[in-house]
């Protein structure tokens, strides 16, 4: 068992991307299905296998020393081959014996060229309509397009729509995750390194800058690009041209740029947080991608998209009865598609015979109670709000995350695979410390 009362298939599949635990012997313990279907092995011909073919450049075994989580651009585990990209996150898990082992999850920085069958566009509510025609007349400019929206709102998924629906839909669309493109990551990532340009760089690598050549780079949360960075990244997008680390030859990629963040970057910009030349650049065709609360007649289409997503995963149907609808439709959904999604993923493993009932749906906070929890801790302001037997199983998980980590938030957040924006707002929900 891993991670106090957390069983090891439950934490597999509370992971949506590639997840994979692996021992300290460096061979793997278990893939998720997510591993399955995105990769088409089968679990159980990874079980055992070493975790790298060459065991000389292993990232994993440095956690092991260090107990430190990481994140960057890293290749395949398993029989993933390793020189595929993924963007990697991972970090340390201990079981109820103090067990020490290492969860890493694997998002793809580059999304094939060819036959598209991923996830689509679903809605139909007027704003949904008027927020896909704008995609669309953003998808026929070269501008660069920058999405705006809060957390859970699905922009990578608009900004792979755009992708789709350019030009360039023939050619790769590359992500890269800004909140892991740290002071000492930016360049190796972005612009890639020449053998020798550092320790550890064993052999030349291409960055996401060289790698989305002829499609699109997808900036992911910009906001979060440190501020030393930004000049870089200005020069690479101004003039087509870089520099691998360690090397002296100039390269140039044409790449079409798309942007999204959840923060108010003009407000940075007047904090001196971003630089206001590369907020202009990245602002040219700005769209805002509607929060679920402001399209709620798409509820029905998209509770029926995710679990009939479930059903296939799980090989089995899901319905929802009556009840169960009416409360979905009656929620406020503060953490949008994501927060639905993951809603339906839960009451799915509730629910009897398939069928989704009103006491399978849980929300992290409840309707409607917001004012009645305000008022219970202004009346016993040394109790904890009452919380429902949902929300105890996670503040107790949590709690022990900070024990574990004495507070870091970085490395909670990592191992509970969100970000650490999501992470306070969990924590000022659950009022803990």
């Amino acid at each position: 068992m891993l991670q106090n009362a957390f069983t090891l298939e439950s934490l597999l599949e509370t992971h949506d991307l590639p997840f994979v635990i692996i021992n300290a012997d460096l061979r793997i313990v278990a893939v998720n299905r997510a591993w399955e279907l995105s990769f088409g092995v089968d679990r159980q011909q990874q079980v055992g296998r070493p975790c790298c073919a060459d065991s000389g450049r292993c990232r994993h075994r440095q956690l092991f020393q260090s107990l430190e989580g990481y994140a960057g651009v890293h290749g395949g585990v398993g029989t993933v081959p390793p020189e595929l990209s993924f963007n990697v996150r991972g970090f340390p898990l201990l079981d109820a014996d103090g067990t020490l082992y290492l969860g890493e999850t694997l998002a793809p920085i580059s999304k094939p060229t060819g036959a598209y069958s991923g996830p689509t566009m679903i809605g139909q509510s007027a704003a949904f309509t008027r927020f896909k025609s704008t995609l669309l007349q953003a998808a026929v400019s070269q501008a660069p397009v920058m999405l705006l929206g809060e957390t859970g709102t699905g922009k990578e998924l608009a900004a792979e729509f755009v992708h789709r629906q350019s030009p360039r839909a023939d050619a790769d669309f590359v992500i890269v995750d800004c909140t892991i493109l740290g002071e000492d990551l930016f360049e190796s990532e972005l612009f890639g390194h020449e053998k020798g340009a550092f320790t550890g760089a064993a052999v030349a690598k291409k960055g996401l800058f060289e790698l989305a050549n002829g499609g699109t780079l997808f900036l992911d949360e910009i906001g979060d690009l440190p501020l030393s960075q930004q000049p870089k990244l200005l020069r690479a997008l101004e003039s087509g041209q870089f520099r691998r680390v360690g090397g002296t030859t100039m390269l140039k990629s044409d790449v079409r740029i798309v942007c999204a963040t959840h923060r108010n970057l003009a407000d940075m910009v007047k904090a001196g947080r971003f630089r206001e030349d590369l907020f202009y650049r990245l602002s040219v065709f700005p769209v805002d991608v509607p929060r679920l609360r402001d399209r709620k007649q798409d509820l029905p289409v998209l509770i029926d998209f995710f679990l009939e997503q479930l059903g296939g995963r799980d090989g089995r149907t899901y319905r929802l009865n009556q009840q169960a609808l009416i409360k979905l439709l009656q929620y406020g959904w503060p953490g949008n598609i994501r927060e639905l999604r993951n809603c339906l993923q839960l009451a799915a493993g509730l629910s009897q015979n398939g069928v989704v009932s009103e006491a399978c749906v849980h929300f992290m906070q409840p309707l409607n109670q917001s004012a009645a929890v305000e008022a219970t801790v202004a009346a016993t302001p040394e109790r904890k709000p009452c919380l429902n037997s949902l929300a105890e199983l996670e503040a107790d998980f949590i709690n022990s995350l900070i024990v574990k980590y004495q507070g870091n938030r970085k490395l909670i957040a990592a191992e509970m695979n969100i970000s650490e924006r999501t992470l306070y707002r969990k924590l000022n929900r659950l009022n803990l410390n």
